[in-house]
């Protein structure tokens, strides 16, 4: 390795294990022992191809010096021939061996980037609603990203960096001090001044790359939030485009001037550290030279001094911030055992049996539940706040009752903000109630297995969120084994497939990001559709028409009309003429049952129900005369 070479490895290592320093606790030692501990005989072997490996680089410069020694006091030629084929197999050694410890490295790498992405993102999806709620996306896919592959770095670089260059510094400097302990000494009086500018510029240049990549991530944040549909409508709806473009190059602006800065920073650096080891090597010459001129010192040692000082320096200057480097490949661990430590708060119960079989009558038994705090379900690193939200725990329902029976509807109605979207999903557990019974097919749903609970609670809510990908995957999401000629019949049934059949690759055609390349009453009768494909036993519509024009409104009512058939079906409406046949209506204020019954009773009742429904009547006839207007 060379002295740039060296000088650009040392100031990359100090640079990157001076982004984070924090402390860690000895329970994460132990926890990375158990995700290593299916890897043992891969690092095993790893460790000893380092110290392999670390032997032949302390041989060739020793067999170097004989060859010199051998060629000066005028040996015979096959001395020389067979020192120059030893020199030679050893480079062939030496090749095979970094390849093969390179596929190692990777193995042991990937496989552990394997496990510890798996883990994390099973963990992750075992996580309430509340979670992804709170946490901003970018810094969860960080964890699942960034600081996985840091924590392998400790693996696959650190580790056996450590190793391979304790072993080749000790070998390296045992030779150099049994051929001149006077140039040995020297090499070391000047390892400060070869240590210390890593360690100082090390510092500044982190400085200026966290500050680079924070205006990286503003310029990223702003980018995706400009560039998404809803973003770019806003923006041109509202937007100033001349102080968008102003501020975005504001921000370029600055990241470009710390890249001029780093660069030059670089570049001083490199050559500052370059131009010592030259001295150095220049030192080592003129002092080993002048030892040999007086017959003290072989002129082979010579050589094979200046060869060893080149391979010293570098396992030093590594070895120098090894515990900084090693801190901060467990800094990423933390941060994904940070992840993984999250309890989720839905937990199927070893005994779980299924949904029975048949018709599924629904039932709420004096439910309560509060809203979990932030400090059970988030993490402030992954909000980016400086501390998580104290608030909450406040309780939003209070003593909710009531029973859907087979095949019949029950619809939720109030005001915003009543609770009544908060009722919904506790039916297929996206929380957990916490008094009280949420029961379907008389079994309370925490007895329940949680796949059961899916295939027989279907839910359709107000967005109609669809994946970026084609109308065939949506589909399939519902039911993976279902053939072509089911996913027409979903389409049909949800009055759809006259459009799908006419976009230019059918069922392959991707739907764009949350679906936005459909219309808003084609995105929900598509998620009717997948509702229909999955047959299951009990709805749950959320405001699935509340956004929608008369028009749309009509479509979707049609296709709801075909869902809701047989079926149990809750039912929230913001929209009260679109429950008006409901077997039973709750009207749902401040997180209680405030009125119960069918539309004409409550009518007749003069109650809240009646007061919702005139103000909403009234609001259609200003509209009508406006309109006609």
């Amino acid at each position: 390795m060379s002295m740039e070479t060296t000088a650009w490895t040392q100031l990359y290592s100090v640079l990157n294990a001076e982004r984070d320093r924090r402390p860690f606790v000895r329970a994460t030692l132990r926890r990375i022992g158990a995700f290593a501990r299916p890897h043992r005989r891969r690092i095993t072997w790893f460790v000893l191809l380092g110290v392999a490996t670390a032997l032949l680089a302390v041989a060739t410069p020793v067999l170097a010096g004989r060859v010199v020694d051998a060629i000066v006091s005028g040996g015979d030629e096959g001395t020389v021939v067979r020192l120059a084929l030893l020199i030679a197999a050893i480079a062939v050694a030496e090749a095979a061996l970094g390849i093969l410890s390179r596929r190692l490295s990777a193995r042991l790498g990937e496989g552990l980037i394997l496990d510890l992405r798996t883990a994390v993102f099973d963990h992750v999806q075992r996580m309430p609603v509340a979670f992804f709620t709170r946490t901003r996306t970018g810094a969860l896919v960080s964890r699942l990203n960034n600081d996985v592959i840091g924590a392998q770095r400790a693996f696959s670089n650190t580790l056996s960096g450590v190793v391979s260059n304790l072993v080749t510094l000790l070998l390296t400097l045992a030779v150099m001090l049994t051929l001149s302990w006077q140039i040995t000494l020297l090499a070391l009086v000047l390892l400060p001044v070869f240590v210390v500018p890593a360690r100082r510029m090390g510092r500044r240049m982190a400085r200026m790359q966290r500050e680079a990549a924070a205006l990286n991530a503003a310029m990223g944040t702003r980018m995706t939030e400009r560039f998404s549909a809803p973003g770019a409508t806003l923006v041109k709806l509202f937007g100033r485009p001349e102080e968008e473009s102003a501020q975005f190059a504001e921000r370029a602006r600055r990241v470009a001037d710390i890249g001029v800065r780093t660069a030059t920073a670089q570049a001083a650096f490199i050559t500052a550290l370059t131009l010592v080891s030259a001295l150095a090597l220049a030192l080592v010459y003129g002092l080993g030279g002048r030892l040999a001129l007086r017959g003290t010192l072989e002129p082979g040692a010579v050589v094979a001094l200046a060869l060893l000082l080149t391979r010293m320096y570098a396992p030093l200057t590594a070895l120098a911030g090894a515990r900084v480097e090693v801190m901060s490949a467990l800094v990423s661990f933390e941060r994904v055992f940070e992840v993984l430590d999250l309890k989720p708060l839905i937990e199927e119960r070893p005994d779980a049996r299924p949904v029975p079989d048949g018709p599924v009558a629904v039932e709420f038994d004096d439910v309560r539940f509060a809203y979990p705090s932030a400090d059970k379900v988030s993490l402030a690193s992954l909000e980016e706040v400086a501390a998580l939200d104290g608030r909450g725990g406040a309780e939003v329902l209070h003593g909710i009752s009531f029973r859907a029976e087979p095949g019949r509807t029950v619809a939720l109605v109030g005001s915003s903000g009543a609770g009544k979207s908060t009722v919904a999903q506790l039916l297929p557990r996206l929380y957990d109630a916490d008094s009280g019974t949420v029961r379907v097919g008389g079994t309370d749903v925490r007895e329940l297995t949680a796949a059961s609970l899916r295939a027989t609670v279907g839910m359709v809510t107000q967005d109609g969120h669809l994946f970026h990908d084609t109308v065939r995957a949506n589909l399939l999401l519902a039911r993976p084994d279902a053939a072509e000629a089911d996913l027409w019949d979903a389409l049909r049934r949800a009055r759809l497939d006259g459009l799908v059949r006419s976009l230019p690759d059918g069922l392959d055609t991707v739907v764009g990001e949350r679906g936005y390349r459909l219309s808003g009453g084609e995105r929900q009768r598509m998620t009717i559709a997948r509702l229909l494909l999955a047959r299951q036993r009990v709805v749950i519509l959320d405001e699935a028409t509340a956004h929608l024009d008369n028009t749309s409104e009509a479509a979707v009512q049609e296709a709801l009309t075909e869902a809701l058939a047989d079926r149990t079906a809750v039912v929230i409406a913001h929209r009260l003429s679109t429950v008006r046949a409901a077997d039973q209506i709750l009207v749902i204020e401040a997180g209680r049952v405030v009125e119960r019954g069918t539309h004409d009773g409550l009518l007749a009742a003069g109650g809240r129900y009646a007061e919702l429904y005139r103000g909403q009547l009234e609001n259609r006839r200003g509209d009508a005369v406006l309109r006609a207007s």
